[in-house]
């Protein structure tokens, strides 16, 4: 980025842990949700908070989306 180009606001992203299964014949994936990242302000990286550590399944980020309100 050269100096005159703004800055991008950070982003939320939540982490899941994703683990694949097979129930009835029906393959289906287990969600967890894991921690939270954010985008570094020069755009080239990530910090990820964890709050738990998996040991299988594979790391998801998805653009945070808030819940509606009840």
């Amino acid at each position: 980025m050269s100096k005159n180009t703004p800055i991008p606001t950070t982003r939320r992203f939540d982490v899941f842990v994703v683990e694949d299964y097979t129930k009835d014949g029906e393959e289906k994936a287990n969600w967890v949700r894991v921690g939270v990242a954010f985008e570094n302000k020069d755009g080239k990286g990530f910090n990820v908070q964890l709050t738990a550590l998996p040991v299988g399944g594979k790391l998801v980020m998805r653009v945070h989306e808030p819940r509606p309100e009840a």
